[in-house]
């Protein structure tokens, strides 16, 4: 027979180990749970619907898919894309509550990148765009500068602004805008 304070110690261990796990939960479950996006590219009229994380890992046949969207499409050069953007992106739509993301750009080659340098001084002959580290994009539903202040409050790389031309450029460069 159990004395009392073996009881005792036993229920008080059963209560620290169920707080501890109550007040973890919430961040196992957020870096356990679904991380989808939607996609509309405005240059190939493509569409793409995917679920890109999911029980703790990424979904190496998603990643295949998103790369595939955001290729070059002038080229039709596919570049592996940066996990962490996609996270940036999910996290943007989450604060802005929900929509699909309108791609401007995604992966560029670099003959389109400096093909595009010619034609503009706002393009960096570096761009995080040759490495699948950048997407220009807007939301659909959602005001431009919504969206370029959901990214800002992430401070997770880069953000510029583009309001003459309705866009929003997100990376995984150092935290700073424009």
């Amino acid at each position: 027979m159990m004395n009392v304070c073996t009881r005792r110690r036993l229920l008080l261990r059963g209560l620290a180990v169920g707080t501890l796990a109550g007040l973890a939960s919430p961040a196992a479950q957020a870096s356990l749970a679904e991380r989808r996006l939607s996609f509309y590219h405005t240059h190939t009229d493509e569409r793409l619907k995917v679920t890109y994380f999911a029980d703790g890992k990424l979904i190496r046949e998603s990643l295949a898919q998103v790369n595939h969207l955001l290729r070059d499409f002038r080229s039709g050069e596919v570049h592996p894309i940066d996990p962490a953007l996609l996270d940036i992106l999910h996290q943007v739509c989450g604060s802005c509550g929900g929509g699909t993301f309108e791609i401007i750009s995604g992966y560029r080659s670099p003959e389109t990148n400096h093909m595009l340098r010619k034609r503009s001084n706002g393009v960096a002959r570096t761009s995080l765009h040759l490495h699948g580290r950048a997407i220009d994009i807007r939301l659909s539903g959602f005001d431009t500068a919504k969206v370029r202040d959901a990214a800002l409050a992430l401070q997770r790389g880069g953000v510029g602004y583009y309001a003459g031309s309705n866009f929003v450029h997100l990376d995984t460069g150092r935290v700073r805008a424009w």
